[in-house]
């Protein structure tokens, strides 16, 4: 089963779809957004990307609609490739879907025993198991600190390291057998979410993968178009936002020689934009998502 999709009405509302229009949905999974832009389309066309193979069960049977099965960081060559450069909005909803969650197999979930995997393409990279039994004890440590944000990341790392040497860590729940030793008392769950989330970015290159796209992506579109990411962690907002106020993702302002600052697009709103509390009854999952819209300028 693939999630609800989170923020579903304003995301696409963000878009401020021109029937006759040429969009874009970086994450397709389960298809809902999509489905909901398709509603709004006369002439106009959708393209949607997914790197998860089990994403194409969901393809949707529209002539106006085509699914890529590709990393949205291929952006650029594969709307080229299409012919929808310049396009007219682009969705990005960065959660990782209830069918990944759920799926034991696949490792990214906390509550089901299976094989530590995380790919999200399983054709490629390393797996987070991999990354636990064959990185340097420096690597490890980046990866906790930076990506989970987690205080203990030395005496986790520690406890790996120690572990790996006799037994390899290779399950969900082995993993989770060390973590209990030193998860903090009732925020247990929370730890392990951050590690397994550390894990995540890392094997999927999330976060590079995101600066790309987005960078693809306001290159691509068509001034006055619309770019809206639903993020649902401090780094990638951190990321979204810094690149919708100042076009890079240090968050340093460029001024031309008028003051004016140099960035591709305009933040709509300072506000983020989240769920209602009625939402996050409906879908927990939507708790911390975060939603941002960004508008391209006019030359």
């Amino acid at each position: 089963m693939y999630h609800k999709s989170v923020l579903l009405k304003e995301s696409v509302d963000g878009l401020d779809i021109q029937p006759d229009g040429i969009y874009v949905d970086v994450t397709f999974g389960g298809g809902g957004h999509s489905r909901e832009i398709l509603k709004r389309l006369d002439s106009g066309r959708l393209v949607a990307f997914d790197q998860d193979a089990d994403a194409v069960d969901n393809e949707i049977e529209d002539d106006r609609f085509l699914l890529v099965r590709q990393n949205f960081r291929y952006l650029r060559n594969f709307l080229k490739l299409h012919r929808a450069l310049p396009f007219n909005g682009l969705l990005a909803d960065l959660g990782v879907s209830s069918h990944q969650f759920d799926a034991g197999g696949r490792g990214f979930s906390i509550r089901f025993d299976g094989p530590l995997d995380m790919r999200m393409n399983q054709k490629v990279g390393v797996s987070a198991k991999e990354v636990l039994n064959e990185y340097e004890e420096d690597q490890l440590l980046k990866i906790f600190r930076v990506y989970g944000e987690i205080k203990q990341a030395g005496r986790l790392v520690n406890l790996i390291v120690k572990n790996r040497l006799n037994d390899p860590i290779e399950t969900t729940s082995q993993l989770i057998g060390l973590l209990e030793t030193i998860a903090p008392f009732k925020k247990q769950n929370q730890f392990y979410a951050q590690v397994f989330q550390a894990l995540r970015i890392e094997v999927n290159d999330e976060l590079k993968a995101l600066e790309e796209m987005l960078v693809q992506a306001s290159e691509g579109l068509a001034p006055g178009g619309r770019l809206v990411v639903i993020s649902y962690h401090s780094l990638e907002d951190r990321l979204v936002k810094n690149f919708f106020k100042t076009g890079n993702f240090q968050g340093d302002l460029e001024k031309d020689f008028f003051g004016n600052i140099q960035r591709p697009l305009d933040p709509l709103s300072g506000k983020v934009i989240i769920p209602t509390e009625q939402e996050i009854q409906e879908n927990p999952r939507a708790r911390s998502a975060k939603m941002r819209i960004a508008v391209k300028r006019h030359e």
